[in-house]
């Protein structure tokens, strides 16, 4: 059930089976004005039968689920209705137990409704109103509900007895949710609370103390820029059949705690933002981990089975780029806080730590590369303060410690290119290192293996804007570059020529990379080129907007792209399986021409004709035709294909006497019962709907040719009366040649003029 901004209310049936549906799916209710004002909050009874939905007039309503309509209207709140809870406990008689509705207002009062006793008892019930501070003022009130017996006043009247103040807790932060967690003893009362702190406590009733504290805490930031990372618990509930606590944060992230154990076992993320680069990663755990920068200060670690995610928190500006080394166990981050950071895996429930800090640019740092090793000896950066600084990584420890990261030292600091560093790549082996910039050129340096020194080997030129990907080939000394002049162009770095330019792209190349040999990636775009050929053997559309981020899978079977979309995609490589499939396509093409001529040869028409429409070859079933002077019958299966040849045929003068016998020939053997059941049994949906194209098609064409012969035929008489009366003519001019009477040589020409 879902309330609409527009104040209706939306009933949908969730779909009982875990096959994909892909058709939008459409309510089975609609309430059209279900409150006279936005409905706050909502929530259903335990026995999913009624539904309580609060709204900003202070108007409560309860809802029939299956039916659709209210069943109690509930007022007397003097402001936004707050939160809702419901009382139903199941271990009572089902003639003892009674439904309570507990709602409360920013008016400061909780109203008890007993909906037992029908719509207009139930409003009277409001004199349970008790006083009670909201959550946001840092304390939790324990009330005790259960009934108690009448009591006599002073003058003797009896009295009801009102709900009793148990235990007042303070929370020291400002309260969003609190449920019970067991029996509503006191002694036994165990509940959870959630706040803007992003934690969640488990409290015991009687004491008021903190049994068990979920959660990191993170000061909510006051900076508006700051907003996706505050931790704000909006909601939070327990799932029993899982024995867990589920928590939703106002970044739109899902955290899942076990009760147990009182770790976070799973975390799902709503909303990535701007997806600016991505890295695959082998954790301890498994080795299929995709790491994402996300247009913020937080980094998500993915894995690609489950999804389950976590948030790497340590940068205090965005983060602009990653990298991960050879093996995939150490990731480096660059971000805008004019810092690097390397990250190894540790325990399950933070998946990665923070191990060292690379501190000393001016400015953001833009691009962060490993040593192309097994164990990499350096990290290279490079900034928009047009430098690259070497870290040297051998004193960084390949395990998180509780202690603080280490910060890294900086072998050697090299002035690199007159603008902005978009992007760096190391050589396989480690000994060179490209750099790509705005200033247009990509520059190969020279890796001094013991003091990590850059010397500058050459200059590649040739660009007409920045150069926003780099990528050296992983088997041939060649190197990949893509710019924002909507090119890629592959350089010899043997004298630093250009080789070859690949021009497609109808936006910036924003990365580049190698599958298996040759690959590269673009705007709303990724496009792969053969280098050998220069064409382009496939575009991959998939995005909507920018692909900043791009990869490759170390199998060369999977390419992961990231774009500004807020999408990571995920395309598997099939080169191998379609070129088997357009193999065993071919020999069956080749199998069933041989067939086609041998039932020719053996004049088995039926066979052939079927053959010919298995092949898809109209004109070689035209000319089987044409040599049969007549139409056969065919299968069902193929009856609409022939037909739709024949409305093809029909067009052209020239084949239309073919076409016009063939169809006369299955409109005689066929029923109309035939050809309809034909067409409803076929096998596309396009051909299950074209009965009717195929009778508009074959109309319009057929009366023409009618009309063609009608006119021939006329004009044959014509012609053969024409032909008559000259033969006539010439006869009698015969013989009025042997007759020298002058009257007699001109009658017949007056007969004739007459």
């Amino acid at each position: 059930m879902i309330f609409t901004a527009s104040m209706a209310l939306r009933i949908y049936g969730l779909p009982t089976s875990a096959t994909p549906i892909l058709k939008p799916m459409l309510p089975t209710r609609v309430v059209s004005r279900a409150h006279d004002a936005p409905v706050y909050v909502c929530k259903a009874d335990p026995t999913s039968t009624y539904l309580a939905s609060g709204a900003t007039d202070g108007t409560v309503k309860v809802w029939d689920i299956v039916r659709g309509f209210p069943t109690h209207v509930l007022r007397g709140h003097g402001g936004v209705v707050s939160a809702i809870a419901w009382s139903y406990p199941r271990a009572m008689e089902l003639e003892t137990r009674k439904m309570r509705l507990f709602t409360a207002s920013v008016d400061t009062r909780i109203r008890m409704w007993d909906l037992t006793q029908g719509a207009e008892q139930a409003a009277s019930a409001n004199r349970w109103a008790m006083a009670r501070q909201r959550g946001r003022d840092q304390v939790v009130l324990v009330w005790d509900i259960s009934e108690r017996k009448l009591k006599k006043s002073r003058k003797g009247k009896e009295k009801e007895a009102w709900p009793s103040l148990e235990n007042t807790i303070t929370a020291l932060e400002h309260e969003e949710v609190d449920a019970s967690e067991s029996s509503s003893r006191l002694r036994h009362l165990r509940f959870f609370t959630a706040g803007e702190k992003g934690l969640v406590r488990i409290w015991d009733g009687k004491t008021g103390d903190v049994l068990r504290v979920f959660g990191e805490e993170r000061h909510a930031s006051l900076d508006p820029a700051d907003r996706e990372e505050q931790r704000q618990i909006l909601d939070a509930f327990i799932v029993p059949s899982t024995s867990s606590i589920v928590s939703v944060h106002a970044d739109q992230n899902i955290l899942f705690y076990s009760l147990a154990s009182g770790s976070l076992y799973r975390q799902l993320i709503g909303f990535n933002d701007e997806i600016i680069d991505t890295v695959l990663l082998s954790s301890r755990q498994s080795s299929d981990h995709v790491a994402l920068a996300t247009n913020s200060s937080l980094i998500r670690i993915y894995a690609t089975e489950s999804f389950d995610a976590r948030l790497l928190a340590g940068h205090h500006d965005i983060v602009l780029s990653l990298a991960a080394n050879s093996s995939g166990r150490m990731l480096a981050s660059g971000s805008k806080d004019n810092s690097a950071r390397l990250w190894v895996p540790q325990d399950i429930e933070s998946g990665w730590g923070c191990v060292a800090t690379c501190e000393g640019h001016a400015e953001s740092v833009g691009a962060v590369v490993f040593e192309r090793e097994d164990v990499p000896r350096y990290l290279f950066t490079g900034s928009q303060d047009r430098t690259i600084k070497v870290w040297d990584l051998k004193p960084v420890p390949a395990e998180v410690h509780a202690s603080a990261p280490m910060r890294c030292k900086s072998v050697s600091t090299t002035r690199a290119h007159e603008k902005d560093i978009n992007a760096l790549d190391s050589s396989p082996g480690g000994a060179l290192l490209v750099s790509g910039s705005q200033d247009k050129t990509a520059k190969i340096w020279a890796v001094d293996r013991s003091s990590g020194v850059l010397k500058l080997l050459g200059t590649c030129k040739g660009h007409k804007r920045g150069v926003w990907g780099v990528r050296f080939a992983r088997a041939t000394r060649i190197l990949a570059t893509g710019s924002g002049d909507r090119t890629v162009r592959l350089w010899r770095l043997d004298d630093f020529s250009c080789l070859k330019v690949f021009e497609g792209h109808a936006n910036s190349v924003l990365r580049v990379d190698w599958l298996g040999g040759e690959k590269d990636g673009q705007g709303k775009l990724s496009v792969l080129w053969d280098p050998r050929t220069e064409e382009c053997v496939a575009t991959l559309d998939g995005h909507e907007d920018k692909v900043w981020a791009l990869i490759v899978s170390r199998d060369n079977k999977t390419i992961i792209s990231g774009a500004a979309d807020s999408m990571v995609t995920f395309w598997e490589d099939c080169t191998e399986e379609q070129e088997a499939a357009r193999e065993s396509a071919r020999a069956e093409v080749v199998l069933k021409e041989q067939d086609f001529l041998n039932y020719v040869a053996l004049q088995d028409y039926r066979r052939a004709i079927e053959v010919a429409l298995s092949l898809g070859h109209p004109g070689r079933l035209l000319q089987l035709f044409k040599e049969l002077n007549g139409g056969s019958g065919t299968a069902s299966a193929d009856l609409v294909r022939l037909l739709r040849y024949v409305r093809d045929w029909n067009t052209r003068a020239s084949s239309a006497p073919v076409a016009q016998r063939v169809l006369h020939a299955v409109v005689k053997l066929r029923p109309a019962e035939d050809i309809g059941h034909a067409f409803e049994t076929a096998d596309t949906s396009e051909e299950r709907s074209g009965l009717h194209e195929l009778v508009e098609g074959l109309i319009p064409y057929t009366e023409r040719h009618l009309v063609r012969m009608e006119r021939l035929v006329q004009e044959s008489y014509v012609l053969d009366y024409v032909l008559r009366e000259m033969d006539d003519g010439l006869a009698e001019a015969d013989d009025e040649a042997m007759d020298v009477d002058p009257v007699r040589h001109t009658h017949p020409f007056v007969d004739v003029g007459a």
